[in-house]
């Protein structure tokens, strides 16, 4: 079975790069803008067309494999992950960036077997950086091995958010509160790359001691946790405990002294869960 899935994650690598030559083409073409659930909630034509081009590559190869991928979510499927092999794509992590070519865009692909992740590749496209990690192998960027950070003091250290697709003035208060507590430890700074799943790559590689958010989806982290973890990291909830990538929140960390103290600045709230049942009509 491990041939198997170590075969599965050499085809996600290959679909990745593939999929991240389309992205950069399409960063130099006009790029049609549509919205999902507010004005700033960004879908263009090429998520779209990065997704179906994934899941059909995956389908030829692994036709009773199962799919979580966000724009299929989008159009009405459900976000049910089950103990069958499971792909967790988000085509394009950063669509705010490509819209506006800010150089941070992401193809991120996670693999799970009994709700546990086995694989998680993230190619992060305009950098020509691919970010690889298997379970119980460790963590790799273009084939060199990551290492979290070692820094265990906080004030010495930089941490990665998200401000989220929600304008709701009170999550937007939540989230400006807990900011404004993680400035005042005082931290050495605070970065976001405008995707969760560089984010996350980040703290993997060392540059950056932590990232947290609430209001990312299981698409946007899945590949990511297991780049944390198999680098030395450590994944928790928001409000400490273990993490649950259909909660929508997230610590990831160099280590759990850096995490706890996270979790004790953040002015947590409760996003719908991405497995949440749909609202009858």
């Amino acid at each position: 079975m491990a041939d198997l899935w170590q075969n599965a994650m050499d085809h996600a690598v290959a679909v990745a790069r593939r999929a991240g030559e389309v992205v950069c083409e399409a960063l130099q073409d006009d790029r049609k803008v549509m919205t999902k659930s507010s004005s700033v909630d960004l879908v263009t034509q090429t998520d779209q067309k990065v997704e179906q081009l994934i899941i059909q590559s995956v389908k030829e190869k692994f036709p009773t494999h199962r799919f979580i991928g966000e724009e299929s979510v989008a159009a009405g499927e459900a976000c049910d992950l089950t103990s069958a092999p499971t792909w967790i794509i988000d085509p394009i992590d950063g669509t705010t960036n490509f819209v506006h070519a800010f150089p941070f865009v992401a193809v991120s692909i996670g693999f799970s077997v009994n709700k546990q992740m086995e694989f998680g590749v993230v190619y992060s496209c305009v950098e020509d950086k691919m970010y690889t990690a298997r379970r119980g192998g460790g963590a790799f960027c273009n084939g060199v091995p990551l290492q979290v950070s070692a820094q265990e003091d906080i004030q010495q250290a930089i941490i990665s958010t998200e401000f989220g697709s929600s304008r709701d003035p009170e999550a937007v208060d939540q989230i400006f509160s807990s900011l404004r507590s993680i400035l005042c430890i005082p931290v050495h700074g605070v970065r976001g790359a405008g995707t969760a799943a560089i984010n996350m790559c980040h703290v993997a590689s060392g540059c950056v001691e932590a990232y947290y958010e609430i209001g990312v989806h299981v698409w946007d982290v899945a590949a990511g946790s297991l780049l944390v973890s198999e680098a030395g990291g450590v994944l928790m909830d928001v409000e400490g405990g273990a993490v649950d990538l259909m909660s929508r929140r997230i610590v990831a960390a160099n280590s759990r002294t850096i995490a706890e103290r996270i979790v004790n600045e953040i002015h947590s709230f409760r996003p719908p869960r991405d497995d949440a049942a749909p609202p009858s009509v």
